[in-house]
């Protein structure tokens, strides 16, 4: 969890809210995250989570992934780097690709089109070997 992220508003819900997204290790939607933490005994509304989420999002400081056509998946960011993920869409495990091709190509696009400040968004998902049928 990073100090930039607590300094935003720290307040005791913002740490409590980085600290159980620290502790998720696949995305988590913002109506499961704030359901982890209530179950913890942490009080928060689901209104101050979908903020807090979007703050950290302004930030860098998660991955976004859509799930669905209206719901968002969230991912903290332990170093910090965007990084891209390959999604189970059954379970919802994730796994970090290496996507330096896909970063190099954004690159390229920018100085090839004379674009700045070039954003891309790349969804990998499939089915993890756990959740494929067995014949």
């Amino acid at each position: 969890m990073s100090a930039s992220s607590i300094r935003q508003r720290p307040t005791r819900q913002r740490v409590a809210l980085l600290t159980a997204l620290a502790r998720c290790h696949d995305f988590v939607s913002a109506q499961d995250l704030h359901a982890r933490m209530v179950e913890s005994g942490t009080p928060i509304g689901l209104t101050t989570v979908y903020r807090a989420l979007c703050d950290l999002e302004a930030a860098g400081e998660v991955d976004v992934a859509q799930a669905g056509a209206d719901e968002r998946l969230y991912r903290w960011r332990p170093d910090g780097r965007h990084r891209h993920y390959l999604i189970c869409r059954a379970c919802g495990l994730s796994r970090p690709v290496d996507a330096e091709v896909v970063e190099e190509w954004a690159g390229r696009i920018a100085v090839d089109s004379g674009f700045a400040g070039v954003e891309h968004v790349v969804e990998l998902t499939g089915v993890c070997a756990d959740c494929q049928p067995t014949d």
